[in-house]
C-alpha cells in the first residue's frame, strides 16, 4: 500500500488540523488496524475522525461501533451521579439499603461510596463451578445467578481499608443498585435518561439490530505469551478480577469473549459498553460543560464536583499500578493521562480506549481503537491525539 491517506475520513474544525495529522500518524506509523476519535471544545465538535478496518476487509465508517471495555465504568459512574443528583441515591448509604440481600457474607457495612471508589473488597467472588467466565459469554447470560454469587460472597479484604480496581464486579454491583432504585436495568436507564436525550450512541447491552456495526477487537500479541500468562491467569489477582478460565490466555478472552455477539448483548458496564467515539465524547462534553449539552441537562455542576473528588490516591491492590479515583471516575495519575489539567476525569479501557472530560479547557475527548495495546499506562495513541488537541487550543505565540 503506497498511501493510507484515503483510509482517513471525517473532519476537523479550522485550526485543528494537527489533530487529523495525529490520527493519520496513529493509523500509519503506530500500527492501528482501525479507530475512531472525537473531541468537543466548549460544547462544539472540533474533530470527528475514523479510519482503517473495523473487521478484516470491512472499512471503519462513521457508524462503526467499538467496545471500549472499562470506558463503561465512567458511564456507569455517570448513571450513579445522576441518581444521586436527583436525591434517589445516597452514596454514603449501605448498598444493602437498596439491595438487602447484598448484606450476606459480612457485607452489610459496604457503602455505595466504597463500591464506586473500588474499596468495597469484592473484586471477585467464589465460583468453584466456574459458572462465570468472561471468555465464555454464554456464562454471562444468567444475571440472577451471578447476583446470587455476589450476595453470598465474603469480602476479599475489610471493606474501606484498601483500594483495588473492581475490574468486572463493578458493573454487576452498580447495575443491580440502579435496578433496585429505578426498576430499570442500567442499560435501559442509560438510554432513557442520558444517551437517548443527548443523542449519544453508547450502549450497555447492545441490541441485536446493531451487532453488524461492531468492530472486532484484535488482541495485543503479548496476551498470548507465557510471560503475560504468569501475570494474568485464573489464579492471580488480576486474572481473578477478569474471571479468566483455567489454562486460558488473555488473548482467548478477546477472541472468544469481546468479539462474540452474546458478549455485546449482556449488560456489564465494566467490561462491554459499545458505542461510537462521538457518543462517548458527547457524554464527556456534557460533563465538561457543567452537566448540560445542546440544551439537555443531565447532572448539575455541583454533583460533578462531588463525584470526581479523589477517594483514593496510591497503588492499586490488585494490579499494582498507581490508581487515583473518584466516585467511579478515574483522575489523572502516573498511569492515566487525560491532558494537561489535574481537574480532568473520565475512564480508560483496557487496550487503549479512553473517554474523559476536562472542565478547565471544556474538552470532551474519546478514542476507540480495535487493535488492543496492553499496558498499565495511557495508550500512546490517545496521548498523541491529546497532545495535538491541546496544542491547537494554545494561543498563537
Amino acid at each position: 500500500m503506497t498511501s493510507t491517506q484515503p483510509m482517513i475520513q471525517g473532519s476537523v474544525a479550522p485550526g485543528f488540523e494537527r489533530v487529523r495529522d495525529a490520527f493519520v500518524e496513529n493509523l500509519t506509523r503506530q500500527g492501528d488496524a482501525g479507530a475512531s476519535f472525537c473531541a468537543y471544545v466548549d460544547g462544539v465538535e472540533v474533530a470527528h475522525l475514523w479510519g482503517g478496518e473495523a473487521r478484516p476487509g470491512v472499512p471503519w465508517t462513521a457508524d462503526t461501533l467499538a467496545c471500549g471495555a472499562a470506558v463503561g465504568i465512567g458511564v456507569a459512574a455517570l448513571v450513579a451521579q445522576r441518581l444521586a443528583d436527583q436525591g434517589k441515591l445516597d452514596v454514603d448509604a449501605p448498598v444493602a439499603a437498596y439491595w438487602p440481600e447484598f448484606a450476606a457474607g459480612g457485607k452489610g457495612a459496604i457503602t455505595v461510596r466504597m463500591v464506586l471508589g473500588h474499596s468495597a473488597g469484592l473484586p471477585w467472588f467464589p465460583d468453584p463451578e466456574l459458572r462465570v467466565r468472561l471468555d465464555r459469554p454464554e456464562t454471562l447470560l444468567d444475571n440472577e445467578a451471578i447476583l446470587r454469587l455476589i450476595e453470598a460472597a465474603p469480602p476479599v479484604w475489610e471493606p474501606g481499608t484498601q483500594c483495588g480496581y473492581h475490574t468486572t464486579t463493578y458493573g454487576w454491583i452498580v447495575g443491580e443498585i440502579v435496578r433496585r432504585i429505578t426498576g430499570k436495568s442500567l442499560g435501559t436507564y442509560l438510554r432513557d435518561e442520558i444517551t437517548g436525550p443527548l443523542g449519544a450512541e453508547y450502549w450497555i447491552g447492545l441490541p441485536e439490530a446493531e451487532h453488524h456495526r461492531v468492530a472486532w477487537m484484535s488482541p495485543d500479541p503479548i496476551t498470548d505469551t507465557d510471560q503475560f500468562y504468569k501475570f494474568i491467569n485464573a489464579d492471580t489477582p488480576p486474572g481473578k478480577a477478569m474471571f479468566m478460565s483455567p489454562h486460558r490466555r488473555f488473548g482467548d478472552l478477546i477472541r472468544d469473549g469481546m468479539n462474540h455477539p452474546t458478549f455485546w448483548r449482556v449488560e456489564l458496564a465494566s467490561r462491554n459498553g459499545v458505542g461510537t467515539a462521538r457518543g462517548v465524547a458527547r457524554l464527556y462534553a456534557m460533563l465538561a460543560s457543567g452537566g448540560e449539552l445542546d440544551g439537555v441537562r443531565v447532572v448539575s455542576a455541583d454533583s460533578t464536583a462531588r463525584h470526581i473528588e479523589v477517594q483514593y490516591d496510591g497503588n492499586d491492590f490488585i494490579w499494582g499500578n498507581p490508581l487515583r479515583v473518584g466516585l467511579g471516575y478515574m483522575r489523572p495519575s502516573a498511569s492515566v493521562g487525560m491532558g494537561p489539567h489535574d481537574e480532568a476525569f473520565g475512564h480508560p479501557g483496557f487496550g487503549g480506549a479512553i473517554g474523559f472530560a476536562d472542565p478547565v479547557s471544556r474538552v470532551g475527548f474519546a478514542f476507540l481503537p480495535n487493535r488492543m495495546v496492553l499496558a498499565l499506562t495511557t495508550d500512546a495513541r490517545a496521548e498523541t491525539l491529546a497532545s495535538a488537541l491541546y496544542a491547537c487550543l494554545k494561543p498563537s505565540a
